[in-house]
């Protein structure tokens, strides 16, 4: 009978710590091949798994949309989101019918830029020069293609006056510029975006500028917005400052998701800050404090708890 106890406690332990290994099993959204985000969940991946005993991280391909979808609807756990994404899904605004109710800030890493590249032989000097041209953006679902078609129509444009429409990712996207199958790309990145380069590496490229009155109107359409610039320098052939719509990538989480992960996770960011900052530059000079800033999003306890910690918060 003792034996038999035994057994049966062997039992339950191991199928508590069955169920205990599976609660920290995390699904990381991150983005589409050629940006920032998916190297930065790779390496958040390694920080989490040799850090934190017990968590595994799945990183998935994604868009700041549909990132923040799933994590309001628990298809995901952590994600890379944009401010102003997020800010409408908990508004139920634009792109999300409904509000969004368990999505909560982990930490603001950089500044995005939405950025407008074009053939140099195409003659596009503005947005109104896109009608009639081929143009490829990223798949429905992504921040980057809400502004695109935000931008359009703000400029009395649809997806029906381009000659063609590809939703791609950036590496697709730059082979379709390089074959002449597209005239224009759009996309949301850090500056220098590589998938630019590397399409300048083999062609006479030109970043377009948005003028003032068509930043002000999409401002007008999202707070959020900020107009950032893109030095001059920044890409081979650009001589001048670009005029572009700005926001801030973040990291989100379930806001129900275990506090102590989310706490583990954001500590192993910022001892291994330097790893992320060689993926993405513009995260060089970044603090505890700027991750804390307040994006409009509410804090998730777990992150809450390290800033705290860190004395700003």
């Amino acid at each position: 009978m003792k034996h038999l106890t035994k057994v049966l406690l062997a039992s339950v332990a191991a199928t508590a710590l069955a169920g205990a290994a599976q609660a920290q099993d995390i699904k990381l959204m991150t983005g589409p091949q050629g940006g920032s985000w998916y190297p930065l969940g790779g390496a958040i991946q390694q920080i989490v798994q040799s850090g934190m005993d017990g968590v595994n991280v799945q990183v998935l391909p994604g868009g700041g949309i549909a990132n923040v979808k799933g994590i309001a609807t628990g298809r995901a756990d952590v994600a890379f989101a944009n401010s102003v994404s997020t800010v409408d899904a908990i508004e139920g605004r634009g792109a999300f019918e409904e509000r969004a109710e368990n999505v909560c800030n982990v930490a603001t890493l950089y500044p995005q830029y939405f950025q407008i590249v074009t053939l140099a032989s195409a003659g596009i000097d503005s947005v109104a020069d896109l009608s009639g041209k081929a143009l490829a953006t990223q798949p429905r679902g992504n921040t980057a293609e809400d502004i695109t078609r935000q931008l359009l129509d703000a400029a009395g444009l649809s997806y029906d006056d381009m000659s063609q429409m590809h939703f791609v990712s950036y590496s697709d996207g730059v082979s379709l510029m390089k074959d002449n199958n597209a005239a224009a790309m759009t996309l949301g990145t850090t500056v220098p975006a590589s998938a630019i380069m590397d399409l300048a590496s083999g062609s006479d490229i030109r970043m377009l500028s948005l003028d003032d009155a068509l930043m002000d109107e999409m401002q007008s359409r999202n707070p959020g917005y900020q107009k950032l610039t893109i030095p001059a320098g920044s890409y081979p052939g650009q001589d001048e400052d670009v005029q572009a719509i700005g926001y801030a990538t973040h990291v989100v989480a379930r806001c129900d998701l275990d506090a102590d992960v989310v706490h583990g996770m954001l500590a192993g960011m910022v001892e291994n800050i330097g790893d992320l900052q060689a993926i993405a530059g513009a995260m060089r000079g970044v603090t505890p404090e700027q991750m804390a800033q307040d994006v409009g999003v509410p804090m998730h306890e777990g992150a809450k708890r390290y800033y705290e910690e860190q004395g700003v918060m």
